[in-house]
C-alpha cells in the first residue's frame, strides 16, 4: 500500500470484492470448517491490511479445526467468528477509504511515490508533488513544496553513553539509521500534512514553493504538528 494513496491494482482488487458475498463465504467457512471458497475473491490483492485480517482468519479457523473438547471448540469458534468479523469489517473499511480516495481525487492528488536518498546528512528534505483544481471543470494546476529539517545532532545526556565506544563504521551506521528514521518521519508528515491540508479545503495556490519543519521545544526533534504549514508559527 502507498504512503497515503491505494496503489491501482489494490483498488481494482478491492471494488471488484462484493461485501454480501464475503460474509457468506466467511460464515460458510466457519460452518465448514474450511476456508477454499473464501480465497478465491482474491482477497490476497487487497493490501496489507486485509492480508493480515485473511491470515489471522485462516489461522483461527485452523485452530478451531483441530479443537476437539468441546470447551475448546466453543473457545476457538468465538475466536474465528471475531477473525471473521475483522476480516469483514477490514474489507469495509478499506471499500470507504478507497471511495473517500476516488472522490477526493476529482479535485486533488498527492503524489506519495518518494524515494530516499542513498545517504543522509544533518539535512534533510522531502519534495512533495501535487495537482489540484478548484472544480472538476478546471484544468488541473501542479505544484511542490519542499520540507526541510536539522537534524539536531547534540548527544542526549538523559540516554546513558555506552561504556564501549563503537567503531567508526558502527557510529556511522548509527547515524544514518537514525537519520533515515527522522526522514522517514519528515516524510509521512509531509504527505499528510498536504493531504490534509486539501481535504480542508485549502487553496493549492497557497501552498509555499518550502518550509522549515518547526521541532519540539523539549524534543528538539519534529512532532505531529512539525510540517502543518498552515499553522501560524510562534
Amino acid at each position: 500500500m502507498g504512503e497515503i494513496n491505494i496503489p491501482h491494482d489494490q483498488q481494482v482488487a478491492i471494488a471488484a470484492i462484493d461485501a454480501s458475498e464475503l460474509d457468506r463465504l466467511i460464515e460458510r467457512a466457519i460452518r465448514e470448517e474450511r476456508s477454499g471458497d473464501l480465497h478465491r475473491l482474491a482477497l490476497a490483492n487487497c493490501g496489507s491490511y486485509i492480508v493480515t485480517k485473511l491470515n489471522s482468519f485462516d489461522r483461527a479457523l485452523a485452530k478451531h479445526r483441530e479443537a476437539k473438547a468441546q470447551r475448546k471448540r466453543v473457545e476457538t469458534e468465538n475466536a474465528l467468528r471475531r477473525a471473521g468479523h475483522d476480516l469483514s469489517f477490514a474489507v469495509g473499511a478499506m471499500k470507504q477509504r478507497l471511495e473517500t480516495e476516488q472522490k477526493e481525487a476529482q479535485l486533488f492528488v498527492v503524489d506519495d511515490q518518494i524515494i530516499p536518498p542513498h545517504r543522509f546528512s544533518k539535512h534533510l528534505s522531502v519534495r512533495v508533488g501535487y495537482r489540484w483544481r478548484r472544480t472538476v471543470d478546471d484544468e488541473w494546476m501542479f505544484g511542490s513544496v519542499t520540507f526541510v529539517h536539522d537534524v539536531d545532532l547534540r548527544p542526549d545526556y538523559a540516554v546513558p553513553a555506552s561504556k564501549r565506544k563503537p567503531s567508526a563504521a558502527k557510529q556511522e551506521q548509527d547515524l544514518q539509521n537514525r537519520l533515515y528514521q527522522i526522514w522517514e518521519h519528515l516524510m509521512r508528515g509531509a504527505l499528510y500534512s498536504v493531504r490534509d491540508y486539501f481535504r480542508g479545503g485549502g487553496d493549492g495556490g497557497k501552498i509555499p514553493d518550502a518550509f522549515q519543519a518547526t521541532v519540539d521545544s523539549h524534543s528538539r526533534g519534529l512532532n505531529n504538528y512539525s510540517t502543518q504549514f498552515w499553522r501560524q508559527q510562534p
